[in-house]
C-alpha cells in the first residue's frame, strides 16, 4: 500500500548534517515545523531529506502537497486533498475530507512553497493540527505561517566547508575539468574555490549555477565575471538583503552568460505553471527570433546550466524551470513588453491540448490521457485563470471548463470541476448573437448538470440542464438539447424515477443517432438505458444493450465507460448463478475504475463484489467489502444515491450475510472493512477467492435492484420539458 508520495532524491545530498540533526529533533517535539528562509537557499531539499528521514516514525507514511505552482485560493484545500490521494465527490467541504482522512492516522505533512498563500493555509493547517492529534506539518516557506504552537526553523546559507563540497560535487557530475583532486590533470585551487563559495554566501542555489559553468569557465573566470555584477548592482536597490542581492546577482550573471536565444526562452519559459513537456515549448515560445527547429537545442543548453530541470513522470518526460530562476525570466518578459501575448500562447496550447484529450478520450489513448491531464493540471489552471480575467473572454472559460469534462467526471475531480465551471458560467455577459459563445455556455451548463448530479446536487443540476435545454431549443442546437436530455434522465435514474429515466435517455439516444454523435457519453447513455431497464424487469434487453457496448468500447480501445457496461454484464451474470464469471466481470471493473480514480463506478462495482463473494459462500468477506464501501461512499455523497434500485445489492448482501454470520459477527467484519485504505480496498476485492457453496446455476436467483419503491415516489418524479 502506498504510504508516501515524496520525491527521490535525483543527485547526492551534500552536507548540513547539523541542520538535518535539528531538524530532526524539532519534528521529535513540535506538531508543526516552519522552515523558513530566503529563495534558494535549499529550503525544501533539506524538508524532503528530513521527511524521508522521519517517515518510518508515522504509521500512515510521510505526504508531500507542493503548493508552488497554485494561485487560486479556493483550490488549497481540495490541492491538499489531492496530495494525499484523496478524492471527494461530495457536496461536502474539502477542509471536513481531510479531517475525516486524518483524525485518526500518524502522518506527517510536508507543506511546500505556501508563502503567496499563506492567508488560506495558515488557518487550514490550525485547524488540521486541531483536529487531528497524529498529524505532523513540516512547512516550508519564505516567510512563517503564525499559527499558535508553530517552531520556526530559520535556514541560513551553507557554511564555508559545505559550500565548497557542494559546489565541487556539482561541478564533477557537470564533467568540469579539475573538480576532482584525485583525478589526473591540474585541480581547482583551493583558494579560488573558497572565494568563490564566499562571493557567493554559501547560497546552494548560487552555488549550483556556478557550478553547471565549470565546464567552459575555470573559477578564477567565473570569479572575476562575479565581480563585474557585483560591481554593477553595488548601487543597485537599497534595503535588499545582502544574500537576496547576491542570489540576484548570481541568477543575473546567469542570465548574462547565456546566449541571447537561451535569454529569450528563458523568459517564455516563466509562463508555465508546473512541468511541460516540449511539444508546449515549442509551440508557446517559438517565434521570428527563436525559430522552433532551435528550441531543443536551446532548451538543452538551459537544461546544462541547471536553470530548467527534467522530471520522469507516468505521462513521460517533462520539464521544469525552477521557481526562482522563473521569477526572474517573468520580470524580463515583462521588460519586453511581451508577457500577456506569451500568456495568450501558452492558453491557447492548453486549450488545444485539452481538445485533443477530449477527442482522445473515446480511444485506446484513454489512460494516456488520463495521466497527461494529471500532468498538464497546474497549467490548465493558468489558462483557466487567464480566461476568467477578462469578462470578453468567459466564453473561453465556459469552453475549457466545458471540454474537460472527462477529467471532472472520469478521472475522480468533480468538486475542482464544480469550482471551475460555477465560475465560467458566473462571468461574463451572455452573447445571444455569438454562435461560438452560445455553444461553449450550453456545452458549459450540460457538463454543470452532470457534474452537480454526481454531486448529489439535483437542484443545481435541473437548474443547468433546464437553461441548456431552453437556450438548446432557442439557438436550433439540437446536440446540446440531446445532452440535457441525457443528464435530465440520469438524474431521473438515479432519483428511482425508472419510466421517466428509460423516456428521457432513450430519447437522447435518438438524437445521438440521428446527429452521428458517438463518444463515451453516447456509449454511457446507453449502459444507464441498460439500467433502467435492467430495474424495470427487463435484464435480458439491459444485457443486449450492455454487450453492444462492450464491443464497440473493445473496437474503439474505451476503457472507462466499459467498466460500467460490465458491471451491469456481472449482475446478469450473478442472477443467473455464474459467480465465476460475476466476479471476472467485476475484477477488470474495479481495475478499471481504480486506475481511472471514478470513485462512483469504483464502490458500485465492490458493492456488487460484495454480493457475489457471500453467493460465493464467505458471508465474513462479503461483510468486509461492504465495510471497505462505506468510506468511499463517504467521499462520492449520498450512499447509493439514496435510491432505492441501487440499494438492492447491499442491502440483500447485508440480509443475507447477517443471518449467516450474526449481529456481531458481521458487524466485526464490516468495521475491518471501514479500516482499509482505498488501495488496501481494491487490494482486498481483487483477491480472488472460489468456494463450493455457491448457488445451483438455474436455481431462482433473488431479485435484489428492487427492495422497496422509494419513499414520496412521485415527489422524486422530475417535471417534464
Amino acid at each position: 500500500m502506498r504510504r508516501s508520495n515524496l520525491p527521490a532524491e535525483l543527485n547526492r545530498f551534500v552536507g548540513r548534517t547539523s541542520e538535518q540533526r535539528e531538524l530532526a529533533r524539532l519534528l521529535g517535539e513540535s506538531r508543526l515545523v516552519t522552515v523558513v528562509g530566503m529563495g534558494g537557499v535549499g529550503k525544501s531539499r533539506l524538508a524532503l531529506r528530513a521527511a524521508s528521514a522521519a517517515e518510518k516514525r508515522y504509521a500512515d507514511g510521510a505526504w508531500l502537497a507542493d503548493f508552488s505552482v497554485l494561485r487560486d485560493p479556493e483550490l488549497v484545500a481540495l490541492a491538499l486533498a489531492e496530495a494525499l490521494g484523496l478524492t471527494d465527490h461530495s457536496l461536502r467541504p474539502p477542509e471536513e475530507t481531510l479531517i475525516d482522512h486524518l483524525s485518526e492516522r500518524r502522518t506527517l505533512l510536508v507543506v511546500d512553497g505556501f508563502e503567496q498563500l499563506v492567508e488560506e493555509c495558515a488557518p487550514l493547517l490550525r485547524q488540521l493540527l486541531e483536529r487531528c492529534p497524529g498529524l505532523t506539518v513540516l512547512a516550508v516557506g519564505r516567510r512563517p505561517l503564525r499559527v499558535a504552537g508553530e517552531t520556526v526553523f530559520a535556514l541560513a546559507p551553507m557554511g564555508a566547508d559545505d559550500a565548497e563540497r557542494l559546489f565541487l560535487a556539482r561541478a564533477a557530475a557537470a564533467g568540469a575539468p579539475g573538480s576532482d583532486p584525485d583525478a589526473p590533470g591540474p585541480a581547482f585551487d583551493p583558494a579560488a574555490v573558497r572565494e568563490l563559495c564566499r562571493r557567493l554566501d554559501g547560497i546552494p542555489l548560487a552555488l549550483e549555477l556556478a557550478a553547471a559553468r565549470m565546464p567552459l569557465l575555470t573559477v578564477e573566470q567565473v570569479l572575476h565575471r562575479l565581480d563585474d555584477r557585483f560591481r554593477l548592482l553595488a548601487n543597485g536597490a537599497r534595503g535588499t538583503l545582502p544574500r537576496h542581492q547576491t542570489l540576484r546577482t548570481a541568477i543575473g550573471w546567469s542570465h548574462e552568460l547565456c546566449t541571447p536565444e537561451e535569454r529569450l526562452l528563458w523568459a517564455r519559459l516563466s509562463v508555465f505553471a508546473g512541468p511541460f513537456d516540449l511539444e508546449a515549448v515549442e509551440y508557446v515560445c517559438a517565434g521570428r527570433e527563436l525559430p522552433p527547429e532551435r528550441v531543443l537545442d536551446v532548451l538543452d543548453g538551459l537544461l546544462a546550466q541547471s536553470l530548467v530541470v527534467r522530471e520522469v513522470t507516468p505521462a513521460g518526460p517533462r520539464f521544469r524551470i525552477l521557481d526562482t530562476v522563473s521569477v526572474y525570466g517573468a520580470e524580463w518578459l515583462a521588460a519586453l513588453g511581451d508577457a500577456e501575448r506569451m500568456r495568450r500562447r501558452h492558453r491557447d496550447w492548453y486549450m488545444g491540448l485539452a481538445t485533443w484529450c477530449e477527442l482522445e478520450w473515446f480511444s485506446p489513448r484513454q489512460a494516456e490521457v488520463a495521466v497527461c491531464v494529471d500532468a498538464a493540471l497546474p497549467n490548465l489552471r493558468a489558462a483557466l485563470e487567464l480566461c476568467l480575467e477578462e469578462p470578453d473572454e468567459a466564453h473561453l472559460a465556459q469552453q475549457l471548463a466545458g471540454t474537460l469534462w472527462f477529467a471532472w467526471v472520469g478521472c475522480g475531480r468533480l468538486a475542482e470541476g464544480r469550482h471551475w465551471l460555477d465560475r465560467a458560467l458566473a462571468s461574463g455577459p451572455v452573447h445571444p448573437d455569438h454562435t461560438d459563445h452560445t455553444s461553449a455556455r450550453l456545452k458549459a451548463l450540460w457538463v454543470l448538470g452532470y457534474v452537480a448530479i454526481l454531486q448529489g446536487d439535483g437542484t443545481a443540476g435541473v437548474a443547468a440542464l433546464h437553461e441548456c435545454g431552453k437556450r438548446a431549443r432557442a439557438t436550433g442546437n439540437a446536440l446540446a438539447q440531446a445532452y440535457a436530455t441525457h443528464r435530465m434522465g440520469c438524474l431521473a435514474l438515479l432519483s428511482d424515477d425508472m419510466p421517466r429515466a428509460e423516456e428521457l435517455i432513450d430519447r437522447a439516444l435518438v438524437a445521438y443517432r440521428e446527429l452521428g454523435e458517438l463518444n463515451s457519453n453516447v456509449l454511457m447513455a446507453q449502459v444507464e438505458l441498460a439500467m433502467a431497464r435492467g430495474f424495470l424487469g427487463d435484464l435480458e434487453g439491459a444485457v443486449a444493450l450492455c454487450v453492444d457496448v462492450r464491443e464497440i468500447c473493445e473496437e474503439r480501445g474505451e476503457r472507462w465507460t466499459r467498466a460500467y457496461a460490465l458491471y451491469v454484464l456481472a449482475y446478469a451474470a450473478w442472477a443467473r448463478g455464474d459467480h465465476p464469471e460475476a466476479r471476472a466481470l467485476l475484477t477488470e471493473c474495479v481495475t478499471i475504475n481504480h486506475t481511472f480514480h471514478d470513485l462512483v463506478g469504483l464502490v458500485l462495482a465492490i458493492e456488487l463484489l460484495a454480493l457475489v463473494t457471500a453467493s460465493e459462500g464467505d458471508p465474513s468477506e462479503a461483510a468486509v467489502l461492504q465495510g471497505a464501501a462505506l468510506p468511499v461512499w463517504d467521499v462520492v455523497g449520498l450512499q447509493l444515491f439514496g435510491s432505492g434500485h441501487f440499494n438492492g445489492p447491499r442491502a440483500l448482501c447485508a440480509r443475507e450475510a447477517g443471518e449467516l454470520l450474526g449481529a456481531e459477527r458481521y458487524g466485526a467484519s464490516v468495521r475491518e472493512g471501514q479500516g482499509l485504505s482505498l488501495d488496501a480496498a481494491v487490494d482486498r476485492a481483487l483477491s480472488v477467492r472460489r468456494h463450493p457453496a455457491a448457488r445451483v446455476s438455474g436455481s431462482p436467483a433473488p431479485r435484489p435492484f428492487r427492495t422497496k419503491a422509494p419513499e414520496n415516489a412521485e415527489a422524486r418524479r422530475l417535471p417534464h420539458w
